[in-house]
């Protein structure tokens, strides 16, 4: 083992426990309420200090980007590795969602002002919309990619690619859509008082998109 190795392991444990001081500021007051300094102080570390960690709040938000997709990604694939259907995809998410709503928001909620998310992050969030379409198109494995940014990348594309993969695509999104326009409104208690089970306007929502 080399002498860098305790060192870099020292450096993630700092950076963990800044990303969760940092939740944890989003949890009691929202994103705006983000702060470097109030997390140092925290942490009884100088702001200096702590920059050594993270360059700039950007790059702190960055991070919890990151893991939010990454952990949204790994949990909608592994039910789909089990054979859940979309419909059961959608209540994945959204148990996923309301263990967390402000890290639901931090992904799907208002764009943070002047931020801009790294194209890696988008990759990341890319392999949910993946597995939607593959299990969309009602196979494992399609016969041709299916790749979310490929096929929106030119509208051409969208109307003449092959009939299998297309239909997967617009059942994906219309998923997508469908669910998130139900959860955004059910996370930010626009129902609350309805006397109705968001679960179950998710499942006649979406019904008709089942493979």
């Amino acid at each position: 083992m080399t002498e860098q190795a305790p060192r870099e392991r020292y450096r993630e444990q700092v950076r963990d426990e800044i990303k969760r001081h940092a939740w944890e500021q989003i949890t009691e007051a929202g994103l705006p309420a983000l702060s470097l300094t109030a997390i140092a102080k925290r942490m009884s570390m100088t702001v200096p200090a702590l920059y050594r960690y993270f360059h700039g709040r950007d790059e702190l938000i960055t991070a919890l980007i990151r893991d939010a997709f990454r952990s949204l990604a790994d949990t909608v694939r592994a039910a789909a590795d089990t054979g859940t259907d979309l419909l059961g995809l959608a209540h994945v998410i959204r148990d996923w969602a309301k263990a967390d709503p402000q890290r639901y928001f931090l992904l799907y909620g208002t764009p943070v002002p002047g931020y801009h998310a790294p194209a890696d992050t988008t990759a990341i969030s890319n392999e949910v919309m993946e597995v939607l379409i593959k299990t969309g198109s009602g196979s494992a494995e399609p016969e041709r990619p299916t790749s979310f940014h490929v096929h929106l990348e030119s509208h051409r594309e969208w109307v003449e690619g092959d009939a299998v993969a297309t239909s997967a695509l617009r059942r994906a999104l219309s998923f997508w859509t469908r669910l998130h326009g139900v959860l955004s409104l059910e996370l930010a208690g626009h129902f609350e008082g309805m006397k109705f089970d968001p679960g179950l306007m998710i499942d006649d929502e979406l019904a008709e998109l089942r493979a």
